[in-house]
């Protein structure tokens, strides 16, 4: 067996590659590379495992078929180390491993990341580069996948951060926050001609592109109000015909890259595989696994042209249908029956999400409420039917073994989560003349299993580490004060944990006004009471 490397030297060994089952790039990648540098079309925020395993393989599609001359450069913001130890040691090139439901694999070397970027206003000879290709005529876009916090200019609290804070006073020159530098490059294009430019979310949060707009426009006001940049550069960017800010619907689930498959590529002779783990705890490896679905639907606005990735099945729509896929996956389809079995997992110690479509009280609860609950009030959108999806996500995605996502990671800032994932169904309930917000059963009880797993105690009495959120120090003051094994009197209990029952921001509605912290707080009840309550409580809802 011969020993793969995983570079541009490694991968002259072509046959090696191929005999190992892997497929590779086929194109020029010098050729590509040299048109990159000197006519760059898209540049991407986020050095994740979503970019390498969705945005950088639709790219080699791209190219591979001839449809594009040009490769994507990716620039990272928060963890300088992802690029410096995952990404130039292998020349930019990283391998996805496809895990279908059926039990095969594809291995695929990605190559089409022909530069990788560090977003370091510190660092003069990285920012001077990200400035040349913001201020370069032919780049149409954009786009970020930096997670739903990047784009918040305040903390959990609701506070302005201090880096915001003293960007909006200092200016576009050295700015310390992710928004700040991003700002930054398009007030560089704004320089160079007010040139047309599309900045384009694909992160998975509730109107993304308003989010990012929203961020981008409190900078260009601040920064003309404070007179440290020059005048018009707010109109520049409120202007559609220049700055576009297109919603998008993004879906592929990417875990963290998983060990088997880390020793799956080991057995193949690839070397230098191991993960690392960076000074902010970030997990990167040479690799990405993921599973075969995808999705990604983008609201069709691009001043300066795009690259035409409806050939390789991305779907190019209206802002109102991108809205309406977006809501059917967020608040309905997939989303929240992930958080549920995601916070019932913590408690009841499972490490896969797989293993527990498995288990049938959680396979009937995220039926319920997807089918049952949330189906009712979606809009069908037209471009993807909504009950073909679910019925993919309950059926084929989830179940999938070959996935290692666990329920740890998914948990991970819940609090941000339950707004949109259940917040918009019950709204939707109130506002129907046909519905009523007493026929959710379930959706109150991920709720109640939420507020219990805020405990950090499982269903045995056993002590478990929560996923990081940013509102778990805020939550601490009420959930401090319940016990594990007491018998409570639920006005008792609705006493105490009436701060988060009406909480707007943790459901998107106070739980006590819309008539739901009833049936929380009965559930609640009985998953405190003592060991194996919250297991019997599942069985007896199924």
């Amino acid at each position: 067996m011969s020993e793969l490397f995983l570079n541009e030297n490694g991968l002259n060994d072509k046959m090696s590659w191929m005999q190992a089952g892997y497929t590779l790039p086929a194109f020029d990648r010098e050729k590509i590379t040299a048109n990159t540098k000197k006519s760059p079309k898209w540049i991407h925020f986020g050095a994740g495992n979503i970019f390498r395993a969705f945005q950088a393989n639709a790219c080699q599609k791209m190219i591979n078929q001839g449809l594009m001359d040009t490769g994507l450069i990716v620039a990272e913001g928060f963890d300088y180390e992802i690029i410096e130890k995952s990404y130039r040691p292998m020349d930019n090139y990283s391998i996805l491993v496809t895990l279908k439901a059926d039990g095969s694999i594809e291995k695929t070397v990605i190559g089409s990341i022909v530069e990788s970027c560090i977003l370091d206003s510190e660092n003069d000879t990285e920012y001077s580069r990200l400035k040349e290709i913001f201020e370069n005529d032919s780049l149409q876009m954009a786009s970020f996948t930096i997670t739903e916090k990047g784009y918040s200019l305040v903390n959990g609290k609701g506070e302005e951060l201090p880096a915001v804070t003293a960007d909006f006073e200092n200016g576009p020159e050295k700015p310390q926050s992710y928004i700040g530098k991003v700002a930054s490059l398009l007030y560089a294009r704004f320089k160079a001609g007010a040139k047309p430019i599309a900045m384009v979310s694909m992160d998975n949060c509730s109107h993304n592109g308003e989010k990012l707009q929203a961020a981008i426009v409190a900078f260009a006001k601040k920064w003309e109000e404070n007179n440290v940049v020059e005048k018009g550069f707010t109109e520049y960017v409120e202007n559609p015909e220049k700055v576009s800010f297109p919603w998008s619907m993004i879906d592929k689930i990417t875990p963290r890259p998983d060990s088997s498959v880390e020793e799956m590529l080991a057995k193949d002779g690839l070397k230098d595989l191991e993960p690392i783990v960076t000074s902010k705890n970030t997990y990167v490896a040479p690799f990405v696994n993921a599973e075969e679905s995808e999705y990604l639907v983008i609201e069709d606005a691009f001043p300066n042209g795009r690259p035409e990735l409806e050939k390789v099945g991305l779907i190019f729509t209206d802002r109102e249908t991108v809205n309406k896929v977006e809501k059917m996956k967020v608040c309905t389809c997939l989303n929240p029956l992930h958080t549920s079995l995601a916070v019932f997992g913590c408690l009841l110690g499972f490490t896969k999400i797989a293993d527990e479509m498995k288990d049938e009280a959680l396979v009937s609860m995220v039926k319920t409420i997807g089918y049952k609950e949330g189906l009712p009030v979606v809009v069908d959108p037209k471009v993807i039917k909504p009950d073909e999806f679910i019925d993919t996500v309950v059926n084929v995605r989830i179940p999938n073994p070959f996935m290692p996502d666990t329920p740890q990671r998914i948990a991970t800032d819940t609090s941000q989560k339950l707004p949109i994932r259940f917040g918009e169904t019950i709204k939707a309930y109130q506002a129907s003349d046909k519905l009523d917000v007493s026929e959710l059963k379930l959706i109150p009880l991920v709720f109640a299993g939420w507020i219990r797993y805020l405990m950090a105690i499982d269903d045995e009495g056993n002590k478990f580490e929560l996923s990081s959120d940013p509102r778990i120090e805020s939550l601490k003051s009420v959930i401090e004060q319940l016990e594990f094994g007491k018998k409570y009197n639920k006005k008792e209990l609705e006493e105490i944990i009436k701060p988060i029952l009406t909480d707007k921001t943790l459901f998107g509605v106070d739980l006590t006004e819309v008539g739901m912290s009833d049936l929380v707080c009965d559930y609640l009840v009985t998953m405190l009471s003592g060991k194996g309550e919250i297991r019997k409580l599942l069985d007896s809802l199924k």
